[in-house]
């Protein structure tokens, strides 16, 4: 590979992975615009009466901001040396998602099991408001928070789904069949809801003594729905380190300090 084509993927891939320049900036703007416009277009044809008298303009549209998505997928993949790590990776199994029903929609024509298949298509391209979070900053804070504090919340899951077990079985012995608690596992189920304090109200207990426990139910609700955000926190109030958006040209990685000259993931020099 000659100099000359190299600098042109360098060029490339400073552009579409990283917002540090002005041209990866706008890069990042239209694609936002694009992703967004995209989301509001299938909300669009999923009313019925827009879409009938709006129909070949939506059709249109789609197909557009898809050819768009297309060569943006396509770019990711050349920019990079290992493009197998884009392809893989959580946000490249997104972008082809959000990417390709519009060209499958070529082969589910004809029939009514096949329209059911189309419309299932479609949906997914409400998968390209997950593209967003790549370019929201605080996003990676967020998820870097949620990520170091993920033992203390899956141990906090676990005592949750301790007590609506406990709860759920004692309100199906002393409500009964007769109340509507008609099994263990619709037991449950109310506790469920009702120690999130959605209470749906289709199962509601009738005895004196399990209207007490809903009551304790609900108080217990309250103070363990602010366990989780005081754990989120915790974390995301420690010391941060600022990043910068550089992305590896070798493995995509990204979350570089900004004197960093190497690549932490792989050892590749950045740009």
């Amino acid at each position: 590979m000659d100099n000359k084509t190299l600098n042109w993927r360098e060029k490339l891939h400073e552009v579409i992975y990283e917002a540090d320049t002005s041209a990866g900036r706008l890069f990042d703007i239209a694609l936002l615009f694009a992703i967004l416009a995209s989301i509001i277009l299938v909300m669009l044809e999923s009313v019925e009466s827009f879409d009938n008298k709006h129909h070949n303009f939506l059709y249109v549209s789609e197909w557009v901001i898809t050819i768009f998505f297309s060569i943006e997928y396509i770019l990711r993949i050349i920019s990079i040396k290992k493009p197998t790590k884009y392809i893989f990776s959580f946000y490249g199994i997104i972008d082809l998602l959000s990417t390709i029903p519009m060209y499958l929609t070529f082969f589910f024509v004809g029939t009514h099991s096949s329209l059911i298949a189309l419309r299932a298509l479609r949906l997914l391209r409400v998968f390209r408001i997950l593209k967003v979070s790549r370019y929201i900053g605080e996003s990676n804070q967020l998820i870097k928070a949620l990520n170091a504090s993920k033992a203390k919340i899956g141990v906090f899951l676990y005592f949750v789904l301790i007590i609506c077990i406990i709860l759920g079985s004692v309100m199906y012995f002393i409500e009964g069949a007769e109340n509507g608690f008609t099994s263990i596992p619709r037991s449950i189920y109310w506790s469920i809801v009702t120690l999130t304090t959605v209470g749906y109200g289709d199962i509601a207990p009738q005895t004196a003594l399990g209207q007490f426990i809903a009551s304790i139910t609900v108080i217990i609700g309250y103070a363990i729905i602010a366990i989780p955000t005081g754990i989120v926190s915790s974390e995301m109030t420690k010391k941060k380190v600022h990043l910068n958006t550089q992305s590896c040209p070798n493995c995509s990685y990204e979350g570089h300090k900004d004197d960093a000259e190497f690549c932490y993931h792989c050892g590749t020099k950045l740009n």
